[in-house]
């Protein structure tokens, strides 16, 4: 069988990453050296969209997608899965663009895609065992354990980081999703497509990462976008649960 990043592209949201975006690259294409890259950039006003293009002009490896806007990670994300699934790749990848994620990593995640569980997305995890977080205040750890645990224990899934943003998806399964009705803001897009895969009969498995706190630039993680996904994680909860009683499916899609 065809190894299974022969056709694996791997999406890079950025904004405002001019400072991590030649490193990022640079990592994901020495670990998978037959990956492709992806990079979405939301209209960058520190030049991250023009180095990208410099990156992509030497390496035909790398493609470049210019927005107009500043639309979110979702948003930026459901967009690279368009744009690989119209290209026929096989395997699509959720990777940051800040450094937080270990690229040298991504073979596993990859093997483990092909493995015998045959899942539908492996997820790159902080909170199972062997996975770490370094250089993260007390308040940030126990903010992301305790929003993970309230997620699994509200939603009833079996993963343990389904806010975690390193992740490899099988193309069918995310060509049968109706992404346009994904919810597309920060924290909660990553709840909302575990949740969907899992809907959808596949299984998800978690491999352990350390994951470091970003490199350089600013984080684009807000309050706001972290109560939104815990208030969405709170209304699914219960509306999983009424539909459980009643005997009814999960959701309505």
């Amino acid at each position: 069988m065809e190894p299974v990043n022969a056709a694996c592209l791997a999406i890079v949201p950025t904004y405002d990453e001019a400072e991590n975006i030649r490193p990022i690259v640079a990592r994901i294409l020495e670990a998978v050296p037959t990956a492709h890259v992806l990079v979405m950039d939301d209209a960058s006003p520190d030049g991250t969209g023009r180095i990208a293009d410099e990156i992509a002009a030497t390496d035909d490896r790398v493609s470049v997608v210019h927005r107009t806007a500043k639309e979110g990670l979702g948003a930026a994300y459901v967009a690279g899965f368009r744009w690989g699934l119209d290209r026929g790749y096989r395997v699509l990848v959720e990777i940051d663009a800040d450094g937080s994620h270990p690229a040298d990593r991504l073979p596993v995640m990859l093997e483990a895609l092909d493995g015998p569980e045959r899942p539908g997305l492996v997820i790159g995890s902080r909170w199972v065992r062997g996975g770490s977080v370094v250089d993260w205040p007390r308040r940030r750890l126990f903010l992301s354990r305790a929003g993970n645990l309230y997620s699994r224990l509200a939603l009833r899934i079996p993963v343990r980081d389904a806010t975690a943003g390193f992740r490899v998806y099988r193309a069918d399964v995310l060509a049968a999703m109706p992404l346009e009705r994904v919810a597309s803001r920060g924290y909660f897009f990553q709840v909302d497509m575990t949740l969907r895969t899992l809907d959808a009969g596949h299984t998800v498995v978690e491999v352990p990462i350390e994951f470091r706190e970003r490199e350089a630039g600013v984080s684009k993680m807000s309050g706001s976008i972290v109560q939104e996904a815990m208030l969405n994680v709170t209304i699914w909860g219960l509306q999983r649960a009424w539909r459980r009683l009643r005997g009814l499916p999960l959701r309505d899609e």
